[in-house]
């Protein structure tokens, strides 16, 4: 019996990626599919990393291929590409950086900077080259979270090399100064310092930057979504109301500079009990989930208030890193899969393809 090509399609038409929530024909990821008599091989190209999951996506695809009747053997070559999409309107892209993520939150002691390097860590785990920006200028913490010391070294007197901590590209303005040193600046000097650290760091291809954004509404988060290409953008809060008073009014900043709104993470969701193993929503339940509701925005997951976070964070070596194979981790990689699906949903950036016009007198 002889299979046709179409029947290879609508049978994959049935199968749909769980991390897109699509099917494999729409979304176009199935892409060169070849039937020699019963034998079938295709490539799966996915729009987001997935070195994690890539032989569970691979064990479906070839299983719901061999449900068409004389289908002998499939075998399909999983693989992913990631694109720069649009960012708003005017803002050029940076050189060597394909989407930038920023990670905010309307308040502080929220977790944004734990839950920023675990992200960033989680997206370099499926596969991804990831660089990590710490734009808290007053407060940078990235240097001892990523266990990073030194300084970072100029080759052209002009750019900075960014420094490297557990395979992450890193720049913090804490690199640059004493620990001990205060940053007594004024909001002008601040927002010119942020924009030398992302635009003066030679990135090397950077299928994502994330940018670590000092808590509020002020002049550095204007200054990221009015000049710098943000593609995305992730709300920290936790369920407690006034963090969610705080939460909302980030969001709503971005919004109204067009950033688009990538989902929300909800720290310290529920405290379980290390000795008891009693599960106990301290700072209130359902906030997070309410506020995406409200906003029509995605609730990307929810992390336990567990003191292994905090030890390990501060140690220099996060928990994606730390403990790899621990249910905590399991939840920051869920949450980068899900950051890295609505990227790759985004409109994607065709300025490079256009050539520059130079007008010359000849």
């Amino acid at each position: 019996m002889s299979v046709s090509e179409q029947q290879v399609q609508a049978a994959l038409k049935e199968l749909v990626d769980p991390n897109t929530q699509k099917d494999f024909i729409s979304s176009k990821s199935a892409r060169n599919i070849k039937v020699d008599g019963g034998k079938v091989t295709l490539d799966v190209v996915l729009p987001y990393p997935a070195k994690m999951v890539m032989n569970e996506i691979k064990a479906r695809v070839e299983d719901q291929i061999k449900t068409v009747p004389g289908v002998e053997s499939a075998v399909a070559s999983i693989s992913w590409k990631i694109v720069a999409h649009s960012v708003q309107r005017g803002v050029k892209l940076i050189p060597g950086v394909k989407n930038i993520i920023a990670v905010a939150s309307g308040k502080g002691g929220v977790g944004k900077s734990t839950t920023a390097v675990n992200l960033a860590l989680a997206l370099a785990a499926e596969g991804a080259s990831v660089g990590m920006l710490d734009a808290d200028i007053y407060g940078p913490s990235q240097p001892t979270m990523l266990g990073i010391v030194g300084r970072p070294v100029s080759d052209d007197g002009q750019s900075l090399e960014p420094m490297i901590g557990h395979g992450l590209q890193a720049m913090s303005i804490g690199f640059l100064i004493d620990v001990d040193t205060p940053m007594v600046w004024r909001g002008p000097m601040v927002t010119q310092a942020l924009e030398q650290l992302l635009n003066q760091t030679k990135w090397k291809e950077l299928d994502y930057l994330v940018v670590d954004l000092p808590p509020g509404t002020g002049d550095i988060q204007l200054t990221l979504a009015q000049r710098v290409p943000v593609t995305g953008a992730v709300i920290v809060t936790t369920p407690q109301d006034i963090a969610l008073i705080d939460a909302r009014k980030g969001l709503k900043m971005f919004e109204k500079v067009g950033v688009p709104i990538l989902g929300v993470v909800e720290n310290m969701s529920l405290h379980i009990c290390s000795k008891c193993g009693n599960e106990e929503p301290i700072f209130g339940a359902g906030g997070g989930q309410k506020m995406c509701t409200d906003y029509g925005v995605e609730f990307l997951g929810g992390l336990p208030l567990d003191i292994r976070i905090r030890e390990e964070t501060d140690a220099g070596k996060p928990t994606v890193v730390a403990e790899p194979e621990s249910r905590i981790a399991e939840i920051y990689r869920q949450i980068a899969r899900r950051v890295a699906v609505k990227v790759g949903d985004l409109a994607v950036d065709h300025s490079a393809k256009f050539p520059s016009i130079v007008i010359q007198n000849t």
